[in-house]
């Protein structure tokens, strides 16, 4: 429903071996979530501007990346829209067909975020990367498991996740593995599409997101971090002012640099 166009911004750092296959780094930038039709109450639309946290981490790593002169080769990929009222706006039992090619039945329209995923993840498995991370502020059920300090981790490769994670214990950023298991995949089947964009009901909701979104990654080693929590901190702590805390910047550039 948003006046403003979507867009796809593609940040490229290539230092390394020309034949070498680039980590990518995938961020949801949803500038402002209204929740669309599902429309959010005010005090959960009050800080709605940061649910754009993803891609900003991506940003902010790809230029840490390109100032320490890292000699690898990483490319970063920022999916930017608005999530708003309007004519225009997709409505409850919309059908959207997904870049890839599949159809998602939407059930709620503030589970936008893994739609933007979705077709920017196809964009990045197209260009053919070694692995790829994604970075969003995606549901509030992860924030309900782990609290706001915590980042979840999924994955469908458990080697991939254990070195993503070795390096965010380097930085003090913390991050814990949740479940994905084959159920979590029944959860978000439809009977008009091919999946939908929630699962059943509240419970679970962190890891049927993840799941829906490794229907996009075509079995390419990948790893999910749900930064709802500590991506935005409403007060000061000890170690971080309010607002944006850019966590897991340090650990993207301590992960390319290892």
């Amino acid at each position: 429903g948003s006046s403003r166009p979507a867009r796809l911004v593609i940040l490229q750092h290539r230092d390394g071996p020309a034949d070498q296959a680039p980590i990518a780094l995938v961020g949801k930038g949803v500038t402002f979530d209204s929740g669309g039709l599902s429309i959010k109450p005010t005090d959960g639309m009050k800080t709605m501007k940061c649910d754009m946290a993803g891609a900003a981490t991506v940003l902010g790593a790809m230029q840490a990346i390109a100032q320490l002169k890292l000699p690898v080769n990483v490319v970063g990929y920022c999916g930017l829209v608005e999530n708003m009222l309007g004519g225009a706006a997709y409505k409850l039992g919309d059908v959207l067909h997904a870049r890839s090619g599949k159809t998602i039945e939407v059930l709620n329209t503030d589970a936008e975020g893994r739609l933007v995923l979705a077709d920017v993840l196809n964009v990045c498995v197209e260009r053919k990367p070694a692995k790829i991370i994604d970075l969003a502020t995606l549901t509030g059920a992860c924030v309900v498991a782990l609290g706001t300090d915590t980042a979840g981790i999924m994955t469908n490769n458990q080697p991939w996740a254990d070195t993503v994670k070795a390096a965010a214990d380097v930085c003090g950023e913390p991050m814990w593995p949740l479940p994905m298991f084959p159920e979590f995949s029944e959860q978000i089947k439809s009977d008009v599409a091919d999946i939908k964009n929630t699962g059943e009901g509240r419970w679970g909701g962190a890891m049927t997101a993840g799941k829906f979104l490794e229907e996009f990654v075509d079995g390419l080693p990948w790893v999910h971090l749900d930064i709802a929590g500590p991506a935005f901190y409403d007060s000061p702590k000890p170690w971080q002012d309010a607002g944006g805390s850019g966590m897991f910047v340090r650990t993207l550039v301590e992960l390319v640099q290892k």
